[in-house]
């Protein structure tokens, strides 16, 4: 169906839609009489609908020029359907067992048609909040950021390719500008669409925004935001945008996909993972105090990082020779040298990845989105408390994270704030 301009999908519209399009109507075996089509979008952004009938199925996911949460007050270019539909097939190419295929995306309409995640896949803040453990999380996940960092990075491409990718994500500055807004600004002073849990965290909001050695570590990781173009990341890696079952982990919804620094999806990914660990004693109960789900998460955080370095040093030894420009061998000649290079991007990366969390885990609290996690959590009371440890974390983290020189230490500092 070629529309001339753009038309937000209703159920009606859609069929029609599809039965145009022959690569949707396709994976359907081109049969419409047992259709079913159900509107699942619970994100801020998007209409999200899952088709199915007994041929196939697939996810139809619409961008909206507006915030969904909020409505038409927050405009927001709907153009960023086109480059998560980029972000989905270059992810897709380097991992494509943690990706879903896309099979469709019309510019015009802003629609992308992917794989349909079917049951048991559900979205990992919705597992974890049920305190389900998935054994196979941490490495599935630290395999998609490694190669997805890795090989979209200097250490593997040509100067020419990179700047060619660089420019074509530079078109994705509206989202970026969000994310600079809600993640490293709004929190920081008193903004119209913050909140949190009142009463019971207005000292702790407005400490935030008095707390000056705070901003002046936030707007150093503001600045290697917006001015570092390392990676295609992800640019909104937490755990919403996951999905799961107990043997496979898919990654979802990269539409804030940009040439960034690594350290922000690294450090989204953990950081999601630290907020879910405070908020279990709002889940706890009687039948399950949750302490033995707390450690399957602090030993997730630990296994994903270590899983990534690891991953991400044998990604380097390999194509040490190759096209990348980040170090050449001509240079960087000698063992030794490589391994201390090696430690520094490393070292350099863990501490991005702690100051980004940390950012994350604060605009989660005293910002405009928050997280399930904690809202879930009936109990004011209980709730704010839960957030109020997961906030003074956040808060030493980020402005101490240079002390810390492996994940280890991070684990137990947690243990320490959670009472």
């Amino acid at each position: 169906m070629a529309l001339s301009e753009f038309r937000p999908l209703d159920e009606k519209l859609l069929v029609a839609y599809i039965k145009a399009t022959p690569s949707l109507a396709s994976k359907l075996g081109d049969k419409f009489d047992d259709l079913k089509i159900k509107e699942v979008g619970d994100g801020n952004l998007n209409f999200v609908y899952v088709v199915v009938n007994a041929s196939g199925s697939f996810v139809i996911k619409q961008a909206l020029p507006y915030i969904r949460c909020i409505g038409e007050s927050w405009p927001m270019t709907k153009e960023r359907a086109y480059f998560e539909a980029l972000a989905l097939k270059e992810h897709g190419q380097l991992c494509p067992e943690h990706v879903p295929e896309v099979y469709h995306f019309d510019r015009t309409m802003s629609v992308i048609g992917m794989r349909y995640l079917e049951p048991p896949h559900i979205i990992l803040r919705k597992g974890l909040v049920a305190g389900i453990e998935y054994p196979l999380l941490a490495e599935h996940v630290s395999e998609y950021m490694s190669k997805t960092l890795f090989f979209t990075s200097l250490l593997y491409l040509s100067t020419t390719e990179h700047k060619r990718a660089v420019a074509e994500f530079c078109g994705n500055v509206e989202l970026c500008r969000h994310t600079a807004r809600v993640v490293f600004s709004d929190p920081y002073k008193m903004s119209q669409y913050n909140h949190w849990t009142s009463p019971y965290l207005d000292h702790d909001a407005e400490a935030i925004r008095e707390d000056n050695m705070l901003k002046v570590e936030v707007a150093e990781l503001k600045s290697k935001f917006c001015e570092r173009s390392q990676a295609l990341i992800h640019g909104d890696l937490h755990t919403a945008s996951v999905m799961v079952t107990h043997n496979s982990t898919q990654v979802i919804d990269p539409e804030f996909a940009f040439y960034g620094p690594m350290g922000f999806d690294i450090g989204a990914f953990i950081g999601n993972l630290i907020l879910a660990f405070f908020a279990q004693d709002g889940h706890a109960d009687q039948g399950n105090d949750r302490k033995a789900y707390k450690e399957w998460i602090l030993n997730t955080i630990e296994e994903t990082w270590n899983l990534f370095y690891k991953k991400f040093i044998v990604l380097w030894d390999k194509h040490k020779d190759g096209p990348g420009e980040a170090y050449l061998p001509a240079i960087y000649n000698n063992p030794e040298l490589q391994k201390l290079i090696q430690l520094k991007f490393m070292e350099d990366l863990f501490h991005d990845t702690l100051g980004f969390g940390a950012a994350k885990m604060i605009r989660r609290i005293v910002g405009v989105a928050h997280v399930e996690d904690f809202e879930s959590i009936k109990d004011a009371s209980k709730r704010a408390d839960c957030e109020r440890r997961a906030l003074e974390f956040a808060k030493m983290l980020l402005k101490e994270r240079r002390k810390f020189q492996a994940i280890n230490p991070i684990v137990s500092a947690i243990k320490q704030h959670q009472s």
